[in-house]
């Protein structure tokens, strides 16, 4: 009896199922990818460390992120919809005194709250207009970073009005003049590797590697797009392919040390993209419909994958079809913490560690992949049978996956198919103003339109939006402070200013 309680006194995750020390957790999230640009989707862009991976880990291939990049990190960090947070309209911008709300309890203050080391290194983009905004003041003990997107990959600065300003911090010092010249991608994979070089292995490590990676501007060494010329016609094609394999290469130097540190052996690596590929620089999400911003799958469903040792090898080298969100990540590692989700507020994440390692049904049945009452659609005539205020408005731009079925209403975004080599369009990218309804097990192309088959099911669907709609947080976009936040008064940098 002695023996036990030692145990459990020094082993608590032993009461989560695991029988091994907290896992050491990888997360890390690429900018832009689309479904057609991993090599085990049949891509012609080379992806060798990423193809391992998935092949050794779970592929998730029935995994929703949402259209646009600030939406899916606030998801993310808080295992809350983004119509919980005011989050789903567009992404956050720079001179707005905006940011993912402060009375929000993010993922690393739960994993701090079990023993974590938390770090984060790469893109947040959920605002920093006060200090308490930003990832080494919400959780993170450390930060190596950027705050927005759209930054030069090599001088690490972003364009505002007629001239430039620097965005790469270290915590809170600004430090792009001493890494110029210096490609993102290696500055952040070598960041993540002295993390790793420096953590002691009795503590278990959260690092969120969120990559500047595949997102435009399209820069790549040249020997990383040269390994296409003759392959990809298409110039940007050919570019952004080159940026998807110089991110493939630096996620293969933090495994190669996660396995030279002996932190390998107790790791869980998750791989998620935070929207579809952005057909305009580069990205194909083929054979799905639609691309970044768009509610179809294109721009919702996200190649994804978890590895490493902490797997059952009952699971590893398998698929999973099971529905999953990206926001059940924060209760999946708060599980595997040992911890609780007491304290924050309701989430709409679901713990889903059963699902992917012992391949148990999902406990998710519905995806609400938005509700963004700032985009609306007129109405045409055709619609006007499902046009009851009672259930929903359907010129608001929204959509759901309940089960097999999903339901698109008002402004949907691009509704065309992107060819996965000269990236031409397959349809026009004509919007129609009415609500569409498609069962995606059987047609995840989103091709045949059931809505005028199935009234039934879009009558149940728009009851489920009309439930989701009344607790929308509708957001609220504030003037922008350019007096304050102009960078020329604050060295040429991207900073808080408030």
């Amino acid at each position: 009896m002695l023996v036990l309680l030692l145990w459990l006194f020094y082993f608590p995750i032993f009461a989560t199922g695991l029988a091994s020390p907290k896992p050491h957790i990888i997360f890390i999230l690429a900018d832009d990818l689309g479904w057609h640009d991993v090599g085990y989707h049949g891509s012609i862009i080379e992806t060798p460390n990423i193809d391992r991976l998935a092949a050794d880990g779970v592929k998730l291939e029935n995994y929703y992120v949402t259209p646009l990049c600030s939406p899916t990190r606030s998801v993310l960090m808080t295992g809350r919809y983004q119509t919980h947070t005011g989050m789903q309209h567009n992404v956050l911008v720079a001179q707005e005194p905006k940011c993912l709300p402060l009375d929000e309890t993010l993922l690393p203050q739960k994993l701090k709250e079990n023993g974590y080391s938390t770090h984060m290194v790469g893109k947040w983009h959920l605002g920093f207009y006060k200090w308490d905004c930003v990832p080494n003041h919400r959780g993170f003990d450390t930060f190596f970073g950027f705050y927005l997107a759209l930054g030069d990959y090599y001088n690490h600065s972003r364009p505002t009005g007629g001239h430039w300003a620097y965005d790469l911090r270290d915590n809170d010092k600004m430090v792009a003049k001493d890494y110029e010249g210096e490609y993102s991608t290696f500055l952040f994979a070598r960041k993540s590797q002295e993390i790793l070089w420096n953590h002691n292995p009795d503590v278990p490590l959260f690092l969120y590697l969120s990559f500047q990676a595949v997102h435009g501007p399209l820069q790549v060494p040249a020997k990383y797009s040269d390994k296409y010329v003759g392959k990809i016609d298409d110039e940007d094609r050919r570019v952004y392919a080159g940026l998807t394999t110089c991110m493939d290469e630096a996620i293969g130097k933090v495994v190669n040390t996660l396995k030279t540190t002996g932190l390998w052996n107790n790791s869980l690596i998750v791989f998620s993209t935070d929207n579809g590929g952005a057909a305009n620089h580069g990205g194909s999400n083929w054979p799905l419909r639609g691309q970044k911003g768009s509610l179809f799958e294109g721009g919702v469903r996200g190649p994804a994958f978890v590895s490493g040792p902490v797997l059952k090898n009952s699971v590893r080298g398998t698929v999973n079809r099971d529905l999953l969100y990206v926001g059940d990540w924060f209760p999946t590692f708060v599980h595997l913490a040992g911890g609780t989700t007491n304290g924050t507020k309701p989430l709409d994440g679901l713990n889903q560690w059963q699902t992917i390692s012992r391949d148990m049904p999902s406990p998710r049945k519905e995806i609400l992949h938005n509700i963004d009452h700032l985009e609306s659609h007129p109405l045409h005539s055709s619609s006007e049978p499902f046009q009851d205020p009672s259930l929903f408005d359907i010129r608001i731009s929204a959509s759901i996956r309940m089960g097999d079925w999903k339901l698109l209403t008002g402004r949907t975004g691009a509704n065309f198919w992107t060819t996965p080599l000269g990236l031409g369009y397959s349809e026009d990218n004509t919007e129609h103003g009415n609500p569409v309804l498609f069962n995606i097990r059987d047609d995840p192309e989103e091709r045949e339109d059931l809505v005028n088959c199935r009234p039934d099911i879009v009558h149940r669907l728009l009851k489920r939006l009309h439930f989701h709609n009344s607790t929308v947080v509708v957001p609220v976009h504030l003037k922008h402070q350019k007096e304050l936040s102009d960078p020329i008064f604050h060295d040429m940098a991207w900073s808080p200013w408030e």
